[in-house]
């Protein structure tokens, strides 16, 4: 059995991601998991996408951005959109969505009792059974009311991870930060890429962080709005 590496949210930042992608040098038997949020804000979010596509023993997890463009493929209403998914939807073909329909709520690696996720993870509840629009949008939880949801919507709440005490230990990005996010049952590897910072791997079988920087600024950041 190879390694096991977790990327963080790419965000259309295609030559950071294979830069990246060298930078591991994944051999036949690795594997690689990208952590949702593949698409959206970054100047390349088609080229991600098919480049996700290319890569041997590669799975993607959905993130708050696929959830959305999802959710308008099924329904056909554009109240799922934000501003930022309309030029991605323009260029997706058939194939591009049927790419999209693959992507998984979460992944469990049994062996390293492990489970990547995009967003994370409500504390106290069964972290198997929880619902795709939870793991992908969590980012603070409030343990006075139990309110959970993005920044914005939970401002008097703190990182849902503060509260996670595991099993199982948990990777995750969605929430962007200038560095690697630790604490005793996770890390979250959103590190910026889109906003100037950095795209970064985790391999789990060694705990080895990986990072490239991103080649420029590709959007303006808005704290609490993904």
């Amino acid at each position: 059995m190879g390694r096991i590496f977790a990327i963080g949210d790419i965000h259309g930042c295609l030559v950071e991601f294979n830069d990246l992608i060298a930078l591991i040098d994944p051999d036949p038997t690795d594997r690689i998991v990208l952590l949702g949020d593949l698409i959206n804000k970054g100047p390349d979010s088609l080229g991600v996408l098919r480049r996700a596509q290319s890569l041997q023993n590669c799975l993607c997890i959905c993130g708050n951005h696929e959830y959305r463009l999802l959710r308008y493929r099924e329904t056909n209403k554009k109240k799922h959109l934000k501003n930022s998914d309309y030029q991605t939807v323009k260029q997706l073909d058939a194939d591009d969505w049927a790419f999209l329909e693959t992507f998984h709520k979460m992944v469990f690696i049994e062996e390293h009792n492990t489970v990547l996720i995009h967003g994370g993870f409500v504390p106290n509840r069964d972290w198997q059974q929880q619902s795709v629009k939870m793991v992908t949008h969590i980012q603070n939880f409030d343990p006075d009311t139990h309110a959970w949801g993005m920044r914005a919507q939970v401002p008097q709440g703190v990182p849902w991870a503060e509260f996670w005490s595991g099993p199982p230990f948990v990777v995750y990005g969605h929430t962007a930060r200038d560095n690697v996010f630790r604490r005793p049952m996770s890390i979250g590897i959103d590190t910026s890429c889109v906003y100037g910072g950095h795209l970064t791997a985790y391999e789990i079988t060694e705990k080895k962080l990986f990072q490239v920087a991103a080649t420029e600024c590709f959007a303006a950041r808005n704290r609490g709005s993904c």
